[in-house]
């Protein structure tokens, strides 16, 4: 319900007022298809594209946030841990490069953040198993990976175009969002009911993997299960919104303030402030100036001392 609200509200809100009354009328009188007068065109065409997807973005990232940590016993990881950001962030820029972006980036993002956590996963299983340690390994390499690809694409990236084109894209935003990206609710929806309907084997995994065996848990298949929810809906995400720092790592441990550790209610605990947050923040961004501020910025603003404030709480250490 929560969600529901804030998008709402973020539809009355902005540099431009429109009113309760005003946005009530659109949403009655107008469609996605027709609109008529500029209230109407504003909620429809400009904000409520952009808040859904916002909403969304947020749910996804915060849910795969909270569970690469059950699954990792380690508070400090977030939702790109096995390098699905930097993975989609060569895609980006290899679109804007050799494609000229467009509807390019979104299935080359994609793609690449899928192969990331692929590469990720068998860079992981170096000796024939994949523990937690050799993933995050395997995911810290990976990333490098990518980010000396895009390294070279912003290189020979044209400095008048294609480079700002990378730049802003890396800073994360829903200025650009629109009905035409609603394809990526799909693997989103897909990867947060994966996560949903395993989140008391995360319960199980974050014990131990022994202590998840001898609960009846496959631990091999749901890890895979659960990893591959968390990278659908992580993909979808970053494809659509670029890279949207922090909040796959600040959202889980709000929800864990507020519901304790246990996953079968801090997994939809975490959608919802996910949403909310997401939505908020865009408000701001696009609310504060004349011309909008990339949300990555904003939500780097925020989760940066958060992060200091983990890593003195936890003294850099694993999961308690």
């Amino acid at each position: 319900m929560a969600p529901l609200i804030c998008v709402f509200m973020t539809l009355f809100l902005g540099r431009y007022p429109v009113s309760v009354v005003g946005v009530i009328r659109s949403l009655f009188s107008g469609s996605i298809i027709e609109t008529t007068g500029y209230d109407s065109f504003i909620v429809w065409q400009l904000r409520l594209p952009r808040a859904l997807m916002g909403a969304f973005i947020g749910a996804s990232l915060a849910a795969s946030g909270a569970a690469f940590q059950g699954v990792f016993r380690n508070p400090l990881v977030n939702s790109g841990v096995l390098g699905v950001s930097n993975g989609a962030g060569f895609g980006a820029a290899l679109a804007i490069v050799a494609f000229g972006g467009g509807l390019y980036i979104y299935s080359s993002a994609f793609f690449f953040a899928v192969l990331a956590v692929m590469l990720a996963y068998f860079a992981g299983r170096i000796y024939g198993s994949a523990p937690a340690v050799t993933l995050i390994l395997g995911g810290v390499v990976v990333s490098g990976f990518f980010t000396a690809l895009t390294s070279i694409l912003r290189y020979v990236a044209d400095p008048y175009s294609q480079l700002p084109a990378i730049t802003f894209w890396f800073m994360g935003s829903l200025a650009s969002v629109d009905y035409r990206q609603f394809f990526a609710l799909i693997p989103m929806t897909a990867g947060m009911g994966m996560i949903y309907l395993s989140r008391w084997r995360i319960n199980a995994l974050s014990m131990g993997e022994k202590e998840a065996i001898a609960l009846g848990v496959n631990t091999s298949f749901y890890k895979m299960l659960i990893i591959g929810g968390a990278t659908l809906a992580t993909a979808a995400a970053v494809c659509v919104g670029g890279v949207i720092g922090w909040v796959g790592l600040v959202i889980p441990h709000i929800g864990r303030m507020l519901a304790g550790n246990d996953n079968t209610r801090l997994i939809p605990l975490s959608m919802s402030l996910g949403a909310c947050f997401l939505v908020l923040i865009d408000v701001l961004s696009r609310s504060l100036t004349s011309s909008e501020i990339p949300i990555g910025i904003l939500t780097s603003l925020i989760g940066t001392p958060f992060f200091v404030y983990l890593l003195k709480k936890t003294k850099g250490g694993g999961w308690k």
